[in-house]
């Protein structure tokens, strides 16, 4: 359950792949039509938080979702809506960059309600960490663009713990969400965990206790690439770990009478972090596939056995 949003999904749908695609071609007629046929999809099955970000496919994945309420406005009584800021890619300014300035994040958020055509976000969440934030001066846009009521609520992405603890000492209102690459196929911020106090633990890049400052403080957990880009469900194995985990599901599918789909993102849903899984995927079986995972509770052995597999080894 997430307190804050205690009607949101446990399944959250991922909007990167729609708008066409990332280059400068104008959204389409047909573009638009996807979108619209997503959520329907998504919506009938019960999934009603939408992820965004305002790079995604340049922008075009905002402005064909927009289009799709417009024609259809009563669709956004039953969404819940996020989108990212702070990534900037290289222009005639600079290289590929990330930006917290007062100015970029307010901009970004005008330009975000603009595509989207709505008056405010559910959830604003800083894309990734910038070097150069000014504590105070993204502390006060933010809480500025709430008392405007252009954001509800603030959120991060791939920031650990320290980090958010951080940003949190300057801010009134809390932060609600971290999001961050998590799946069976990336699986640091469990060998953190069980690698403590051993040899294995200096090849682990995640930050330390970033999943207990996120259980700790209500920061919901949510997991992009839930799915490991596919890797156990059907695309290309590339080493024999692969191969053998993607047997593996095949085999716990079978067992517990689902889809590849639902055995990888139940593995996630089973860890008590409540972690909600982003879904990416525009195809309409692909997700409905997906979504079976809410009806999975993997046993304790099965978990461990698909992360022994997965990892190559059993525990230490």
């Amino acid at each position: 359950m997430n307190e804050h949003f205690p009607h949101a999904s446990r399944l959250i749908y991922g909007c990167m792949g729609l708008g066409g695609g990332w280059n400068n071609s104008p959204v389409t007629e047909a573009d638009i039509t996807q979108a619209r046929s997503v959520i329907d999809t998504v919506l009938d099955l019960n999934i009603n938080v939408f992820d965004h970000a305002d790079i995604y496919t340049f922008g075009k994945a905002e402005i064909a979702f927009g289009e799709a309420l417009k024609a259809a406005p009563s669709l956004r009584d039953n969404m819940i809506i996020q989108s990212k800021c702070a990534i900037r890619f290289d222009d005639d300014l600079g290289p590929k960059r990330y930006d917290f300035s007062a100015n970029h994040i307010h901009n970004s958020v005008e330009g975000i309600l603009t595509r989207l055509g709505i008056e405010q976000l559910d959830t604003l969440l800083l894309h990734r960490p910038d070097p150069l934030m000014e504590l105070e001066e993204v502390a006060g846009t933010l809480q500025l663009l709430q008392q405007q009521e252009k954001i509800k609520h603030v959120g991060v992405s791939n920031m650990h713990g320290h980090q958010i603890n951080y940003l949190q000492s300057a801010l009134s209102t809390p932060i609600v969400a971290n999001q961050l690459e998590m799946s069976l196929g990336f699986r640091d911020w469990l060998e953190d965990g069980i690698t403590t106090n051993s040899a294995a633990n200096r090849n682990t890049g995640y930050a330390p206790g970033t999943l207990e400052y996120c259980m700790l403080n209500n920061v919901q957990l949510q997991a992009w690439g839930s799915l490991a880009q596919g890797k156990y469900t059907g695309a290309k194995t590339e080493n024999s770990e692969e191969r053998a985990t993607a047997d593996l599901v095949a085999q716990l599918a079978s067992e517990y009478q689902t889809t590849a789909e639902a055995i990888v993102l139940s593995w996630l849903m089973r860890h008590p972090a409540n972690i909600a899984p982003v879904l990416g995927s525009t195809n309409i079986e692909r997700i409905k596939a997906s979504q079976k995972a809410v009806d999975v509770h993997l046993s304790r052995e099965h978990w461990y056995k698909l992360f022994e597999v997965a990892r190559g080894q059993e525990m230490p």
